[in-house]
């Protein structure tokens, strides 16, 4: 079975956020099933350089802006993953992140760039490299929205299928718009600017030209494909997706072994187990020391590895903050957001300079250390489709703390009495968003941390859970096989 996955980011090259993750993990998860899958990324310069043993497929037309088009093929530094890459420095080859420049402005020709990306998608099915076409294209939010919608146009066309198409909403909140006159620039039958199509409240949506046109739907947890058909975390999309539900899908994330195991993890202080956590002891020390916290085990220490936003509930952590501290917790920050919440903790971390860590920006290696060296990690987001942190805390032995939502409720059971006694508890849970909930978890995490023998069979159960890409690889190919050309 060919597949081929049509992403923005990926791991380890480029990462903003879970997207990277999933998109590095899943096609060598599938390749274990006998699945042959490439990936389709833009030509950002991490992408060129970062893939290796470039070889030219084609020379392509002008398209949408570019003056210079070409699709190379090489393979994802360490890994074994097969990879087009499409060369148009005029679109990709710039400063700042994929989507916005230096100063954080998104591009304004973000519509061309990501239709070229759409655009080559579907040229790939039509047999554009005549060594290997894809019976199924599997895009990853919105970037890769239009993908579905030029098959679809091919296909009228040709009078015939060629090849399925997936769409995998990892945020819906993402939905890539733009002003209704850019549409006569994606060369798109003009019908295809109607309700029916890409017109979304006025303007072209991206995202649901691929929620439309494609035909199967995934999003990255089971209570995330439902909750998304209601009002509130449908993002006015609700009615769609509701239209289409036999063909939506959760399928949760999974952890790539590889790169989040404490057994193996080169960036930790100390390595450890679930059969020995020593060395987690170890991490949370030299964590304490590396940040300036007081090094202490008397009271947890709390993280938040985190985008610094109010959807990820992190106002909540700045208004229950203080009850924390004074109980003698400690929480060590990573991440970068709004201004507001980003001042806050850095003020916080002056005032209690034992108790506070603040580090603005994204760091992989701190990541890590803050993952393995904390002991609850903090994710009260007011929506969240699955969440890979979470995750990350129960295979290091750090407990989740986090808001009944998404696929933060299908991945943590609360430390509730009943739980504990049933030996299921992973972690902290609070149902009502606010801060009265929220620091009711936390003064669980307190309780539980204080009955040694109880928190570290927490630990064992949340760190033996199967997390791996396994079980959700084996329910993609089942849903390539529905929609296989």
């Amino acid at each position: 079975m060919r597949v081929l996955h049509v992403c923005s980011e990926l791991f380890p090259l480029l990462k903003t956020g879970g997207l990277a993750d999933v998109a590095g993990a899943l096609p060598p998860a599938l390749a274990k099933l006998g699945c042959d899958g490439r990936v389709l990324v833009p030509g950002f310069p991490a992408f060129m350089q970062g893939i290796k043993d470039t070889q030219l497929v084609v020379e392509l037309p002008n398209k949408f802006g570019a003056s210079s088009v070409r699709l190379l093929q090489g393979k994802i530094s360490n890994t074994e993953i097969e990879a087009y890459i499409i060369d148009a420095p005029g679109l990709f080859d710039r400063l700042g992140n994929p989507y916005s420049d230096t100063n954080n402005q998104p591009y304004p020709d973000n519509y061309r760039r990501f239709a070229l990306l759409g655009w080559v998608a579907a040229n790939l099915a039509t047999g554009l490299d005549s060594t290997w076409t894809p019976q199924v294209v599997h895009g990853h939010d919105w970037h890769a929205g239009l993908a579905a919608a030029y098959i679809k146009v091919a296909e009228m066309h040709t009078g015939r299928k060629l090849a399925g198409t997936i769409l995998t909403v990892h945020n819906l909140a993402y939905q890539g718009l733009f002003p209704a006159h850019v549409f006569g620039e994606l060369e798109l039958p003009d019908y295809f600017f109607n309700v029916n199509g890409l017109e979304f409240f006025g303007q072209v949506s991206f995202l649901k030209a691929g929620l439309y046109f494609s035909d199967k739907l995934t999003t990255v947890s089971p209570t995330y494909a439902h909750e998304i058909q209601g009002i509130e975390q449908g993002c006015g999309l609700s009615g769609l997706l509701g239209a289409k539900s036999q063909d939506l899908v959760g399928i949760l994330n999974g952890v790539d072994p590889a790169v989040w195991n404490p057994e193996i993890d080169p960036i930790i202080a100390s390595k450890f187990s679930s059969r020995s956590m020593v060395g987690k002891a170890k991490c949370k020390t030299a964590l304490q020391e590396y940040t300036g916290l007081k090094v202490q085990n008397e009271f947890p220490l709390f993280t938040i590895v985190s985008r610094l936003t109010e959807q990820k509930g992190l106002h909540l952590v700045v208004d229950g903050i203080l009850d924390i501290i004074n109980r003698g917790g400690q929480i060590a920050i990573l991440g970068s957001g709004e201004t507001a919440i980003e001042n806050a903790f850095e003020a916080l971390a002056i005032k209690y300079p034992e108790s506070v860590a603040v580090q603005l920006g994204y760091d992989e290696n701190h990541a890590h250390r803050l993952v393995a060296g904390s002991d609850v990690i903090m994710v009260p987001s007011r929506f969240e489709p699955c969440g890979l942190t979470q995750l990350y805390g129960m295979i290091y032995g750090t407990l989740p703390l986090v808001h009944k939502v998404g696929g933060l409720a299908d991945t943590v059971t609360d430390c509730s009495l009943e739980n504990l006694a049933d030996e299921t508890a992973t972690g902290f849970v609070f149902e009502n968003f606010d801060v009265a909930g929220f620091n009711s978890a936390a003064r669980r995490a307190f309780a539980l941390f204080a009955r040694k023998t109880e928190w570290k069979k927490v630990q064992k159960f949340a760190m033996l859970q199967d997390l791996s890409w396994d079980a959700a690889a084996q329910k993609y190919f089942d849903l390539y096989q529905q929609v296989i050309v």
